[in-house]
């Protein structure tokens, strides 16, 4: 599993012109990609490496600052680019596997105490944010 994440002071996703998701207040955009063999205990560890992952302003983390997330799927993080010029989807999971596991993130983070929003699963979507710093990371587990 596989995740960009952006220091934000907002960010929003929009569907077909409806609003699917937004934080207004300084947190963390998450662009989550699954690999094929990626769990459910992959899962797990994924949201609490993001729910204490400390890039917030003070060191402080979203656990710590009551900050909130903006979890985003994002399959193309996973597209290999090292032969010709169309990327190689191969990597990235089915979205059968990858669906329940995005979902699984975004319910254990909201156990830990997370405030989250998430955009729509397969939907053409318009992620806006504005970034904070720049600060962005890749995270994997």
């Amino acid at each position: 599993m596989k995740a960009v994440v952006a220091r934000v002071t907002e960010a929003s996703v929009e569907v077909g012109g409806e609003l699917v998701g937004a934080i207004g207040e300084p947190g963390l955009l998450v662009l989550l990609g699954v690999h094929h063999d990626d769990t459910t205990a992959h899962a797990a560890k994924m949201a609490r490496k993001l729910y204490g992952l400390r890039v917030l302003a003070d060191e402080q983390s979203c656990e710590s600052a009551g900050a909130p997330l903006l979890v985003v799927s994002q399959f193309t993080l996973y597209g290999d680019t090292r032969k010709g010029r169309r990327p190689s989807w191969t990597a990235a999971a089915r979205p059968e596997h990858a669906e329940p596991l995005v979902n699984a993130v975004v319910a254990e983070l909201r156990q830990l105490g997370g405030r989250v929003e998430t955009g729509r699963f397969r939907a053409e979507m318009k992620v806006r944010s504005v970034n904070d710093g720049p600060f962005t990371v890749l995270v994997e587990v």
